[in-house]
C-alpha cells in the first residue's frame, strides 16, 4: 500500500515538475519576445554608465538586459533632475505655479521612472520564470526519489 501511495505521489510530483519547467520556459520566451517587440537597444560606444559597457549596441532581449537598461535610465534621470525624484519635482511644480521648465523636468522624471518600472517588471518576471523552473526541477528530483523508494518497497 505504501509503495502505491509513494508511486502515485511520485507521478504527481514528476508531472507537476514537468509542467512547471514548461511554464517557466514559456514565460521566459514570452518576456523575451515582448522585449524584442519593443525594439530597445543600448547606445553604442562609450555613452553608457560605468558597469554597463558590455551592453553597448546590444538589443534588449533578456531580463538581465532589461534591468541593465533600467539602470541606464535611472542614471540619465538622476543627471537630468539633479538627483531629485519625480515626487520632489512635482512638489516644486505645485509650489512654483506655472513654470514651463519645471513642467518639462517633471515629465522627464515621470517618463523615465515609468519606463524604468516597466523594465524592472520584465526583469522580475524573468527571475520568476527561473524560480518556477528551479522548483520544477526540485519537484522532478523529489518525484524520482519517491519513485525509487516505492520501487524498493514493491
Amino acid at each position: 500500500m505504501l509503495s502505491l501511495v509513494l508511486s502515485l505521489l511520485a507521478l504527481v510530483l514528476i508531472l507537476a515538475g514537468l509542467v512547471m519547467i514548461a511554464q517557466g520556459w514559456a514565460g521566459r520566451r514570452d518576456v523575451g519576445r515582448e522585449l524584442v517587440r519593443q525594439h530597445i537597444s543600448f547606445p553604442a560606444g562609450d555613452r553608457l554608465p560605468a558597469g554597463l559597457a558590455r551592453f553597448a549596441g546590444a538589443d534588449v532581449r533578456t531580463g538581465v538586459q532589461a534591468r541593465a537598461y533600467s539602470e541606464m535610465i535611472a542614471a540619465n534621470v538622476m543627471k537630468a533632475t539633479g538627483g531629485r525624484s519625480y515626487a520632489e519635482i512635482a512638489d516644486e511644480c505645485m509650489k512654483a505655479g506655472h513654470d514651463e521648465k519645471l513642467a518639462r523636468l517633471r515629465e522627464t522624471a515621470f517618463m523615465g521612472q515609468s519606463l524604468r518600472g516597466a523594465l524592472l517588471g520584465a526583469y522580475q518576471a524573468w527571475q520568476v520564470t527561473l524560480l518556477v523552473m528551479g522548483l520544477g526541477a526540485l519537484f522532478l528530483a523529489v518525484g524520482a526519489a519517491f519513485l525509487t523508494v516505492a520501487a524498493g518497497l514493491g
